[in-house]
């Protein structure tokens, strides 16, 4: 995968990343206590869909954070290699994650 077929890749994951956001922002809302429409156990399972939309949104932050620091490293001349020990990552690796910051033997660590 060559810089700008990863920049593209990445640039195009942070947009996904925006929609599924702005799709399950209404999910992620306070779940309000009203015992005349909303039994105990119907409020359980909106607060456990509540927690779920809140982890799904922290994994998104997560990967925003990574597709940014990739987007950085390619600005910086050093997008392909190893954050670690500096190595070249294989072509293959970055080709299936273009926001891979490691070498597989960093990885497996």
């Amino acid at each position: 995968m060559d810089i700008t077929a990863a920049r593209a890749a990445l640039t195009a994951r942070l947009a996904a990343l925006e929609a599924e956001d702005a799709a399950g922002d209404a999910a992620t809302k306070t779940v309000e206590l009203d015992q005349q429409a909303v039994g105990r156990l119907s409020r359980m399972d909106a607060l456990q869909n509540q927690a779920m939309a809140q982890a799904q949104v922290r994994r998104r932050q997560a990967e925003r954070q990574k597709v940014r620091a990739a987007l950085l490293r390619i600005e910086e001349g050093e997008y392909g290699f190893c954050t670690d020990c500096g190595e070249e990552i294989a072509a293959e690796r970055r080709a299936a994650d273009p926001a891979i910051a490691r070498c597989l033997d960093c990885t497996r660590g």
